[in-house]
């Protein structure tokens, strides 16, 4: 598996990419130390970069968060980023018999691991702290789980929407509750709490 071809695959061809996914033996450290561990890294050392060396400016003013904090949130928010892909395959994988899919691991973090792709290239944006609103760009990963995850977990056409749903309200609850988590290792002038 080559990191540049399949992120560029599965962002541009991602009804192509997807059927290659599933045919793919990969296994769990494959999938992390090959493409996970290091596409995470992306928006942890731009978020480090953009607060601790270029800074957060308004009006003339900048502020830089101390190299501590933000080595900080660096370790802490890449390793909420490895954990939430775990926890993320969990709950695609435990919600999959119950809408008709196959149950299977190791397919369901294949899902939560390349559909993930795009926010964390999107993190880039991290670097210059005013242009991280174009991180929401990352929001194509929804589109990319809605097209893999029934594909790779074999959910039947007429529950794919509502396992799809489901799944992406648990993406969004861990997503706030990893950011939240990782907020609280930043000084308060730049959280805003």
């Amino acid at each position: 598996m080559n990191l540049v071809e399949r992120a560029k695959k599965i962002i541009l061809e991602p009804k192509k990419e997807w059927p290659v996914i599933a045919e793919e033996e990969l296994t769990l450290q494959d999938i992390y130390t090959k493409y996970v561990m290091i596409l995470a890294a992306i928006p942890a050392i731009a978020s480090f970069i953009g607060w601790s060396i270029v800074g957060i400016g308004v009006f003339g003013a900048t502020y830089r968060v101390p190299l501590g904090a933000g080595l900080a949130h660096l370790i802490l928010g890449y390793g909420l980023a490895l954990g939430s892909v775990y926890l993320l395959a969990m709950v695609i994988d435990g919600f999959a018999p119950k809408f008709g899919g196959q149950p299977h691991f190791l397919r369901a973090l294949k899902v939560a691991a390349f559909a993930s792709t795009p926010s964390w290239l999107a993190g880039v944006f991290y670097v210059v702290p005013a242009l991280g609103i174009f991180a929401l760009l990352g929001l194509y990963s929804l589109y990319l789980l809605f097209i893999g995850l029934p594909m790779l977990m074999k959910v039947p056409d007429d529950k794919a929407l509502p396992y799809t749903v489901v799944v992406m309200v648990a993406v969004i609850v861990v997503i706030v509750v990893v950011r939240a988590v990782a907020a609280l290792t930043i000084p308060g002038p730049v959280r805003g709490f």
